[in-house]
């Protein structure tokens, strides 16, 4: 077996050492829900797109859970496919 740093390895609930290896890296965005009148936040969900070096997306829906500081993460039925933002900051639009 090759030899990891202690760094990389952590434990399961089974007991089990495990080694925590890169799947893949990139750039997220992290977008929300707005009145458009008020920028107030419509929903508490909230949408977390990642962008791997290759190019390829995924998405997830970020739901609050009744149980403080815990959040459901969820896959769409569909990708939207066009991810286009308001930049609320800079008031401005953006890309991914």
């Amino acid at each position: 077996m090759p030899e990891y740093p202690e760094s990389v390895l952590t434990e399961s609930r089974k007991g089990k050492t495990e080694v925590r290896a890169l799947a893949s890296k990139g750039e997220f965005i992290m977008c929300e829900y707005l009145d458009p009148e008020s920028l107030e936040q419509t929903e508490k969900k909230k949408k977390l797109i990642l962008k791997r070096e290759d190019g390829e997306t995924e998405e997830y829906f970020i739901i609050p859970m009744k149980q403080k500081g815990r959040d459901l993460l969820i896959t769409p039925k569909e990708k939207s496919g066009e991810y286009i933002f308001w930049n609320k900051t800079e008031e401005k639009i953006e890309e991914l």
